[in-house]
């Protein structure tokens, strides 16, 4: 899979997250980027949540935080969570736990908000992809 960006994206901005309290300011520049870039505030929100459930994985699993960088491109808007996490084999689409489960949402939540979900591995890190139409 080819993790370059079309010649015709908006130039990425990179945002590092590294602890808990990171979290709101990344849910709030999520969401102003993407309502500036035309996602209506419905979707922005759900932007929003869709990378902190990514960004709060990484915070639980891994080691040293990670990195979100976010562009533009025709149509839509493209958000990748950079980590040092493993690539786990993904459902696809990835189920809902049950009620009484106590944890396991995330991944769901991502997979029922977001227009398309990639995971992929680059030779520096793990990468979640998340796309949603303008």
């Amino acid at each position: 899979m080819s993790t370059e960006r079309p010649a015709y994206a908006t130039e990425p901005h990179r945002v590092a997250y590294r602890e808990a309290g990171d979290l709101g300011t990344l849910r709030t520049y999520v969401t102003s980027y993407a309502e500036e870039a035309g996602l209506p505030a419905s979707r922005s929100g759900l932007l929003a949540l869709a990378v902190s459930e990514l960004a709060t994985n990484t915070l639980m699993y891994t080691a040293g935080g990670g990195t979100m960088v976010l562009w533009a491109e025709p149509g839509e808007i493209v958000c990748e969570l950079h980590d040092q996490g493993p690539v786990a084999s993904r459902p696809s689409p990835v189920l809902m736990p049950a009620a009484d489960a106590p944890s396991g949402r995330g991944l769901a939540i991502v997979d029922q908000v977001c227009d398309e979900v990639r995971t992929y591995r680059t030779e520096q890190s793990t990468v979640v992809q998340v796309r949603m139409r303008l």
